[in-house]
């Protein structure tokens, strides 16, 4: 399996940073509470000193939504919707470990980070623009189809894992009590973005290795190396 931006992406949005991290070994049986509060709290209090919507981070999602022809106040990156959550509501849903975790983090760092089910994707994903077949379920299970153009990670089904780039992911591969292997996505357009999904993806390695003793392979893809290759398990 691997995974890739379309150089259609790469020539549109040179900016982009792009950090992928792959684990197995995942289980839901973990307490990742003091990390969630360290993050959480990081996260109020730089939202104490302004609205997300002021954030470089942010506003680097909103040149680039505006670009791809979505309003940028209508369809938000997953990273701004997560802010204007915790902001509104003091705190996050949780749903599983990882994925709280990957929220979390999201949130800190204004820095959208998607969190896949490996064993739901059907060979390569890809992010490039729709070609109009493919088919997107929705978290509440409603089935939709993008338009020609639109921004999609895509596998080999033509199933469409994530709506308007990073908008909305799908419930197709959304992380579940039954998930084990996952292919963790972390994208930023903003100056000097590069450190930031480093570390952002060292710390969910970190994670990862402490408390789930699932040694994680990381990666930062560009233009020049775009793909990074998940090995097949045999065992």
């Amino acid at each position: 399996m691997r995974f890739r931006h379309s150089p259609e992406i790469w020539s549109a949005f040179p900016e982009l940073t792009c950090g992928v991290l792959h684990a197995a070994g995942v289980t839901p049986e973990v307490d990742v509470t003091p990390r969630l509060a360290g993050c959480l709290g990081a996260t109020r209090d730089r939202l104490a000193a302004g609205p997300e919507g002021g954030f470089p981070e942010i506003q680097a999602w909103r040149r680039a939504f505006t670009r791809m022809g979505c309003p940028p106040t209508r369809y938000r990156c997953a990273a701004e919707s997560l802010l204007r959550r915790l902001r509104r509501d003091g705190d996050l849903p949780r749903l599983h470990p990882l994925v709280d975790l990957g929220n979390a983090l999201s949130t800190r760092y204004a820095v959208p980070v998607a969190v896949l089910d490996l064993a739901r994707i059907d060979g390569d994903l890809t992010v490039r623009p729709a070609d109009g077949t493919e088919s997107y379920l929705g978290l509440g299970g409603e089935n939709e189809q993008p338009a020609p153009g639109e921004v999609i990670f895509a596998d080999n089904s033509g199933h469409a894992h994530a709506r308007r780039w990073c908008h909305r992911q799908s419930g197709a591969s959304a992380v579940r009590a039954g998930t084990t292997e996952v292919l963790v996505v972390v994208e930023a357009m903003h100056e000097r973005a590069a450190p930031t999904v480093r570390r952002m993806l060292d710390e969910l390695a970190v994670a990862l290795t402490e408390q789930w003793r699932a040694p994680a392979r990381t990666a930062l893809l560009s233009a020049d190396a775009p793909e990074f290759a998940v090995p097949v398990r045999t065992g």
